[in-house]
């Protein structure tokens, strides 16, 4: 069996005896586990080694929305019950229906010292002083990042989405040194400062913080970005059910390194078999997340969608890791995967002849789809000659994804922009 290499060496004793305890008590605690257990004829003194995590059975989101539904509001996974609960965050999916997520007040811990320490490592510190452009409701990327920026000693600006211009108006008066926001909005805002006359770099950001979404690792998108603000990207990767941010991006790295500590237990597996996958360069593979310690939402073997691809290797021996897609992003073209956010890669690095931004348009839900693949491209406002660029562009997805594509090019401006994940394919009306 392979081992979970996102152990740190010094935390292997300490995580193996927490979860150890933690499978021992779940089946008590959790009816959900209790049956799921029984059902794969597992009991917990099947763990004996980190190794042996891998005979337990997966958690998939589908099966926590069938157990709220089953007992709602927290579902028959949950480990506590709501009275015991000091804040309750959700997660959409691509159901649009809220997904409940309780944490207890040593939950609540747990997450401000792991966000805290992904944040560190993405390099804030106590002197910045961070606008936060993203959600500040039931996203998790809200209160508890304010909690982390807190603990840092940081000076947070909780101003939210949709409000663009409180954004500016910050940045003018509150020596602000950061923007926190998705890879999407960081673009979305120097695209409103530019129409408004400004330059983005006048406002002398030294950091630019993304997550919640792909597209943060993406070279062309990243250099982009960097270049419109004068700024360093570093990104972030969490997971509403398990914790908000688990990985940080270490500034002038090759990747994102897992910053959970001794609180969740990262697996790499293949996202067909299922099979562990050694966390080495160029290995790819989806994560899986078991909470080690976790009270409301003890959550083992939690496949989350996330698609990843191990970038290199740390000087203390982590895995890195650049996200390059969810598995409920993905499209399949004549047995292709496909990601839309590759395909807005390469477009990105055609800018300024395109401003970046893209649309698959699909004629129904995928995630098969027949070629060609139709996809809107903005053109730039000089994009010289178009029949050549609609071309080029064609050939570039041709030659990097392997897929045949029908490109239209539309006016600058036209295609959606969002302030918090930018959807990339839309339904053909």
């Amino acid at each position: 069996m392979v081992t979970p290499s996102f152990v740190a060496p010094d935390d292997r004793d300490a995580v193996f005896d927490l979860l150890r305890a933690q499978l021992d008590g779940l089946p008590a605690r959790s009816a959900f586990y209790a049956g799921k257990f029984a059902e794969h004829g597992i009991t917990p003194a099947a763990f004996d080694s980190l190794e042996d995590l891998a005979k337990f059975p997966f958690t998939t989101k589908p099966m926590l929305r069938e157990s709220q539904s089953a007992r709602p509001p927290l579902g028959t996974h949950a480990g506590a019950e709501l009275a015991d609960v000091v804040r309750v965050h959700a997660s959409t999916g691509t159901t649009g229906r809220p997904s409940w997520v309780g944490v207890t007040r040593r939950d609540a811990a747990a997450w401000t010292e792991m966000v805290a320490r992904a944040f560190r490592t993405m390099g804030a510190t106590s002197d910045d002083v961070v606008v936060h452009a993203a959600g500040l409701t039931l996203f998790v990327g809200g209160l508890p990042v304010r909690d982390a920026f807190e603990r840092i000693g940081s000076t947070f600006v909780p101003i939210g989405t949709g409000a663009s211009e409180k954004v500016v108006q910050a940045m003018e008066t509150l020596g602000v040194t950061a923007l926190h926001s998705t890879p999407s909005y960081a673009r979305y805002l120097a695209e409103h400062l530019r129409a408004r006359g400004r330059d983005p770099r006048e406002f002398g950001l030294r950091r630019i913080f993304v997550g919640g979404e792909p597209g943060g690792g993406e070279p062309a998108f990243r250099e982009h970005v960097e270049r419109e603000w004068g700024a360093p990207v570093t990104e972030g990767l969490g997971n509403a059910d398990m914790a908000p941010v688990l990985f940080g991006e270490r500034p002038g790295t090759a990747g994102m390194r897992f910053t959970g500590g001794r609180h969740v237990l990262v697996e790499l597996v293949d996202p067909d078999s299922g099979e562990v996958v050694v966390p080495e360069a160029g290995a790819r593979g989806e994560l899986v997340y078991t909470s080690v310690d976790r009270e409301c939402c003890p959550l083992v073997r939690f496949r989350t969608g996330d698609r990843v691809v191990i970038t290199g290797v740390a000087d203390d021996g982590m895995p890195l890791i650049r996200c390059f897609g969810r598995t409920d992003d993905m499209l399949i073209v004549l047995g292709v995967n496909v990601f839309p956010s590759a395909i807005r890669d390469l477009v990105q690095a055609m800018h300024p002849r395109t401003t970046g931004a893209i649309q698959v348009v699909l004629p129904e839900a995928g995630p098969r789809v027949e070629p060609p693949l139709r996809v809107q491209v903005e053109r730039g406002e000089q994009p010289g000659d178009q029949a050549e660029l609609t071309t080029r562009i064609e050939e570039a997805i041709r030659t990097r994804l392997s897929v045949r594509a029908e490109v239209e090019l539309v006016p600058p401006g036209s295609l959606e922009r969002s302030e918090m994940k930018t959807r990339l394919t839309r339904i053909a009306s």
